[in-house]
Parts: C-alpha cells; structure tokens; sequence
C-alpha cells in the first residue's frame, strides 16, 4: 500500500491510502489522522476494511503533505555510495573526516522543522551562504520498536520506504564542522510523495534512485551499493537508542550532487529538482 497525508484545500490533515490516481480519507472512517499512529498500531486488515467505505478524491484535487512528520529528528547517512563518497572528499566541503570511505556509518540529523512534504518549495533565503545543494536519497520508516536488532532481523522493524531530498547548506555544513546546521534549514527536508510498504515491496534493493534537475539527470545509482544496508543501519541505531514507529532514517545519496561540479553548481530560484525511486514514486520540489 501507498500510505499519504494529505489535505483538502481546507487546511486538516488526513492520513490517506493512495491508489492509482486517488486517495481514500482513512481519518474518515475513524482512524487516526497522523501517520505516524496508523503506522504504530498497523493491522492491514483494518485498514483494508476501512477502504471498503473511505470516501475518495483524485490526487489532482488534494495536497500532498509529507507522508509522516517525525517525532524526532530525521536520521541521515552521510557518505553512503563510495562513488560519492569520493566525490565528497575530493570537494574539501567535509571539515569533519580525511577518511574517503568510512569504516562505519556516518550519521547525522535533520531538524523536524526542516521538513515539508511534495511541491512544497525550497526556500533559498534560509541558506544565508547561497550554496545549496541538492541530495536525492531513500529513505526508511520504521514501523515497529526496534532496540538491539540484529542486522538479520533488522527488516522486520521496517513499515516502508519514501523518498527525501537531503537538502544541505555546504558551506554552512563545512563552517560548523558537525552537519546539523548545514543540514537543516527550514524547508530543507523534503519527504515523500508517500510511504510504500514493504510488503508491496520487499526487495528494495533493485530499485535505483534519480535525481534531475530541471529535467537534467545528474544522480543515478542502484540502491543495492549502499556501502551499510537498511539492514546495517537499523542494527547501528538500535545498538545505543530505540528506533520507533515513524522514525524515518534517510539512507545516504550517490555520485552527482551540486559540489561534485568544477566550480560546484548551486540550486538558483526556480530550479526544479525531482527524485524518482523506481517502484515509488517522484518527490518534486521547486527552489525559490
């Protein structure tokens, strides 16, 4: 299933199931508007019977929101594709760490205020250094607690896979030598256009993610070459805090963001940026 959250025009959020080129208001059968509580207490059952009477709109007459708004902040992984990895280096934007490729998982995070939801815009004016930058990634939502898991039941813990725009203010990410800054600006989250469940699909690893920029592809990598897997980094979070419904842990970006350029090519206003994961959809965001 494609779990949303998503409005009107009339301003309430609803939690939704998205379904070809509509959406069935799940909130109005009695179910909880977050997402994040549908996600905690899960019974596809359910949430199969409620379909059966949930009214329906077409996706061209509601607003996509982010398809969860985490309680605490978004988890990231930085370094995560070697070819980027590379790249990251040879960019001298990582005051933090010489080591080209890391022997264990580089995790930062995102500020909850930083996030908004597809076709919402990327507000430049909140990166005062001008040097933003784009990073399309996938990202995991974690749909049961999960508290030293090991990596081979590591999936179970999983409700299902959305798509983030890792936006990142470079020079504030290199000024502050810890990423949090640098990485989380208002608006700089971008996550959605809805959560896939790992049911509908469970080899994630086949699929590739894309980024483009006003039309011009300039990230393409197999979510496969994650140098630490879903699987890996569930197990490392896990180890030192619990993981809860809704916690999303976006997984790392590939070769081809704005400083791997000579000299690096920033987002300018008007810019359009889309991410597409093969099997989930295409997040879309406009910088302004």
């Amino acid at each position: 299933m494609r779990l949303a959250r998503f409005d009107n025009g009339d301003g309430i959020v609803r939690a939704g199931i998205v379904r070809g080129d509509s959406v069935s208001d799940l909130s109005a059968t009695g179910l909880p508007a977050d997402t994040v509580d549908i996600i905690a207490a899960w019974d596809l059952g359910q949430v199969e019977a409620a379909l059966v009477d949930a009214p329906r709109s077409s996706l061209a007459d509601v607003r996509l929101l982010a398809p969860v708004l985490p309680r605490k902040d978004v988890m990231a992984v930085g370094r995560n594709y070697r070819d980027h990895a590379a790249e990251f280096s040879a960019s001298g934007f990582d005051a933090s760490e010489k080591q080209v490729i890391p022997d264990h998982p580089v995790i930062f995070t995102k500020a909850t205020s930083s996030v908004v939801g597809p076709d919402d815009p990327i507000v430049l004016a909140n990166d005062p250094t001008g040097t933003t930058d784009y990073e399309g990634e996938m990202a995991v939502v974690i749909g049961k607690p999960a508290r030293n898991v090991s990596e081979e039941r590591a999936l179970d813990h999983v409700f299902g896979w959305t798509i983030v725009n890792d936006v990142t203010a470079r020079d504030l990410q290199k000024r502050h030598v810890q990423w949090f800054v640098g990485k989380s600006p208002d608006t700089f989250c971008p996550i959605g256009p809805w959560i896939v469940t790992v049911d509908e699909l469970p080899d994630i690893g086949a699929s590739w993610m894309r980024t483009t920029v006003n039309g011009e592809l300039r990230q393409e990598a197999p979510i496969e070459a994650l140098i630490f897997g879903v699987e890996s980094l569930i197990a490392t979070l896990s180890e030192v805090m619990t993981l809860e419904p809704g916690d999303v842990i976006a997984t790392g970006t590939g070769k081809g963001v704005g400083i791997g350029f000579d000299p690096p090519v920033y987002l300018q206003g008007g810019d359009v940026v889309e991410v597409s994961i093969d099997r989930i959809g295409t997040l879309r965001n406009t910088a302004i």
